[in-house]
């Protein structure tokens, strides 16, 4: 199994190819049963790391298994890849014997973020409301 960001992915196959070490690269990435890439189009990609993201996925395809995490919805990933040519090689064989699962609401993050603000504040407010008391004691 191997677990990596997008952005990480793209920026070490590029580096690589400058190296002109890609194909030993490739080859460590298809050798895994998973390939988990995580974050796919928070960033959009140059037009040379999508090419190379598209070897990369040619090179797995019908060989390992592909786990994608995306906030994008596949319709944005003409966007995300800069070409909507280089987005739909991809995405047929990225799509051919996949479960896609979508799931819809809020963020975690951000909810838990909220809910600790929220008791946060009230918090706060306790304090103050304590405070107001003891001083109208006095």
């Amino acid at each position: 199994m191997l677990f990596v960001p997008a952005t990480t992915l793209v920026a070490t196959l590029a580096k690589a190819h400058a190296e002109g070490r890609l194909e030993e690269k490739l080859a460590h990435c298809a050798k895994p049963k998973l390939l988990i890439i995580d974050e796919l189009g928070y960033l959009p990609f140059e037009p040379d790391a999508a090419h190379l993201f598209f070897q990369l996925v040619s090179r797995r395809y019908e060989r390992g298994t592909l786990l994608v995490t995306s906030n994008r919805a596949v319709g944005e990933w003409g966007t995300v890849f800069g070409d909507p040519v280089v987005a739909t090689a991809i995405l047929d064989r990225m799509l051919h014997h996949s479960h896609v699962v979508t799931i819809r609401g809020e963020s975690y993050r951000l909810r838990v973020r909220r809910d600790n603000q929220d008791e946060s504040r009230a918090a706060i407010r306790m304090r103050l409301a304590s405070g107001a008391r003891s001083e109208g004691r006095a």
